[in-house]
Parts: structure tokens; sequence; C-alpha cells
């Protein structure tokens, strides 16, 4: 059985099945296996981890626990609750309308930050007037049906995790922040700050940024610079206002303290700060890594409200998961049906109803023809059971986002 303890409780001779700290960038830390020695439990809990996962039939138990189950159960009921938040933004065109203009963006943008980045690592000259451009036309696309680049941000490839990472965050900053109704100025300078928030990257060496293994306790500290390397080219950038400085230099700051590059805590963050903290671990999370197999949207969702109070704040995870749905573009869903579709709209008014692309049916393991579906639509019988794994039916849910 898997119990969920805190760390308070771990001692030598338990088994840990999961280190529980998913939300640590760049994590390539052993997750598994028996508790040897209390340097051990004194290095995992100095990484800020709360709460650890142990398998009591292969190490010692724990009364103060509570079952995996029970976890999953309250995150539920916590996830559910989330989705009745009042309405986000509506969409302004179809999808269909939408797409095209979006994968133009969507190519623009990654080939722009690349070339940014590649420009300030060369000591070249910059022009940040074409990031400011790029925000603006994330923005506007958002906007108009922010289904488009949801889409494009699930498709993806783990040998391109950066640059894919800045876009997606950028996009899910312009879905947070149009949420949350932040003046125009100040939500293209979140936008623009999730763009470079590892600008800071390009001082990390290459044998330490893209080292497959895990990285030693050194190499681990001299990766964590690099949030304040973004922060400090930034700020001595002309051209970028201060709120986008902050963005990128508290992206990885926590609530209980445990975050970098300043430790800050609670209200010391700024709203920015811990709503860009949020976007990031969602998409860390949810993202296949060379070191790192992506959580499915609803599982990710679900770890941001466990992590909530510790590491991330509670109020702006709720209204993160209410402004991008209980089953964010690219969950695959069983319906009552028997057949799996994925997202590829979600449902402002009620987000238990999206559009979905049914392409298989688990009664016969068969694939099937590919039909959208609108949920909401007037005369439709079909709805969702539960959010699945893709894994489980070895299905490609990228094939069908488009």
């Amino acid at each position: 059985m898997i119990k969920r303890i805190p760390i308070s409780a771990l001692k030598v001779g338990m088994y840990i099945s999961d280190l529980n700290n998913d939300w640590i960038p760049h994590n390539t830390q052993r997750k598994k296996g028996v508790i040897k020695r209390d340097d051990t439990i004194d290095k995992i809990r100095r990484m800020g981890v709360t709460y650890v996962y142990i398998d009591v039939e292969k190490g010692l138990d724990c009364q103060d626990s509570e079952t995996a189950t029970e976890v999953d159960r309250r995150n539920e009921q916590a996830l559910q609750g989330a989705g009745e938040l009042s309405p986000g933004v509506l969409p302004r065109i179809t999808l269909t309308e939408e797409i095209v203009t979006a994968q133009k963006i969507h190519h623009q943008a990654q080939g722009l930050v690349g070339s940014f980045m590649s420009n300030v690592k060369m000591g070249a000259a910059v022009d940040v007037a074409p990031i400011h451009q790029l925000a603006d036309e994330l923005q506007n696309s958002v906007l108009r049906n922010a289904n488009a680049l949801s889409c494009l941000g699930r498709i993806r490839e783990k040998d391109n995790y950066l640059l894919e990472h800045s876009v997606n965050l950028s996009v899910l900053m312009s879905l947070f922040g149009n949420y949350r109704k932040l003046s125009s100025d100040v939500l293209h300078q979140t936008i623009v700050g999730a763009l470079l928030h590892d600008l800071g990257k390009i001082l990390t060496p290459d044998d330490i940024l893209h080292k497959p293994g895990r990285l030693s306790p050194e190499e681990f500290e001299v990766m964590r610079l690099h949030a304040r390397h973004s922060r400090d080219i930034l700020a001595s950038t002309e051209g970028i206002g201060e709120i986008t400085v902050i963005t990128a230099a508290q992206h990885h700051e926590k609530m209980d303290g445990s975050g970098y590059p300043e430790g800050l805590k609670g209200d010391e963050i700024t709203e920015y700060g811990r709503m860009v903290a949020i976007t990031d671990v969602y998409d860390a999370i949810t993202s296949d890594r060379v070191y790192h197999k992506g959580m499915t949207p609803t599982q990710g969702l679900k770890k941001l409200l466990e992590w909530s109070g510790d590491h991330l704040d509670p109020m702006l995870v709720k209204q993160f998961i209410r402004c991008i749905g209980l089953y964010p573009v690219g969950s695959l869903v069983l319906l009552e049906s028997g057949r799996l579709g994925v997202v590829i709209e979600t449902n402002e008014q009620d987000q238990r109803l999206p559009v979905v692309r049914v392409m298989y049916h688990t009664r016969f393991r068969l694939p099937i023809k590919v039909e959208t579906i609108d949920l909401a639509r007037a005369g439709n019988q079909d709805r969702i059971l539960r959010a699945v794994d893709p894994e489980e039916y070895k299905l490609d849910v990228r094939k069908f986002l488009t």
C-alpha cells in the first residue's frame, strides 16, 4: 500500500515510492528506494519537500499517514470545486478560424526567443521590439480563441524543451492574466517575462544544462543560478519593464521560502511571481523531458492542489485551474459511451462539457472513425466519466489536436 507521510515522520527503513518533488526544476534525483541513513532524510528536507509517499509493503509503516487513494480523492474534490468558480474569457472566434494564425505565432515565437537568447549570449546588440510585438500577438490570439495556442502547447518535442517551455509559459500567463483581468500593460509585461524567464540559462554550462543523468548537489546549485542571471540580464536590458524583471526573477520562489534565488516567503513574492510559479510548475510537470515523463494535464492540476500552501498560492492555484479547465486542452477523457476523446476546446460556461475529438473505443480496444463532438450541444447524450492516461491505451494524443 502507498501512503503519504509528512517529512517529519520519515525514518530509516522506510521505502520511498515517490519523493513528491516534481515541482523542483531539473529534478534528476533518484525518487525511489529504502532510506538507509539519517543524512538522506536531511537532504530530502533541505530540498523543501514536506510530504513523501512510502510503500509500506517494501519498508516500515507509519501511523502518521493517509493512503494515496485518500489524497487523490481529496484532490479530485478540490479540482471539481475549482471548476465552479466564475467563467473566464469566452472565445470570440472558432478554433478552426484561429488555429492557422496561432500556428504562425507559435512557430515565430520559438525562433524569436531562440535568436534573442543567442544574441545575448554572444554579446550582440539586442532589439526587444520584436519580443514586445510577439507578446501582443500572443495576447491577441488568446483573446480570440485561447484553445488554438493551448492545442499547440501540447504538441512538443522533449529535445526542444527550453524554447517550447518558454513559449508555452507565455501562453499560460496570457490565459491566467486575462482571467484575472490584469491591465493591458501589466499583462503584456508578464507575458514578456514568461517568454524570457529562462534567459539566464545562457550562462549555465552546457554540460550541466543538457546533462541527461543525475545532477550532483554542486551542479544543481549552478543550475539554480539561472533565475538570478535572468533577473540581472533583463534588469540591464533597455526597453524591459520592472514587472517583466520581477516575473522572470521570481518564477522559482515558493510560499514557504524554500524557493530561489532570494528564498522569499508568502506575500514577499509579488502577485506576478506567484502566478508564474504556478504556470511554470504546471508546464514543467506535464511535459516530457529527457529525464522526466510528463504527467497528464489532470494529474498536473491535482499536484498543484496538493502543493498549495507550502509551495504555491492556494487561491491562485484554484483560479488557474478555472481558467484552463477541469480537463485542459490535450487531456484524454473516457466518455460514458466507452469512447476516448482528446479535449480540443474547453467550455467556459460548463467545464464538464468541453469539445472532444474521439478516436478510440475502450470496449473493443480498437480505433474508431475520428469525430469531433461538442458535449454541450443540444441532444448530445455522452458525458465524461474521468480523465485517463494515454499510456494505458498506447495513444499519442498529439496526432488529434489539430
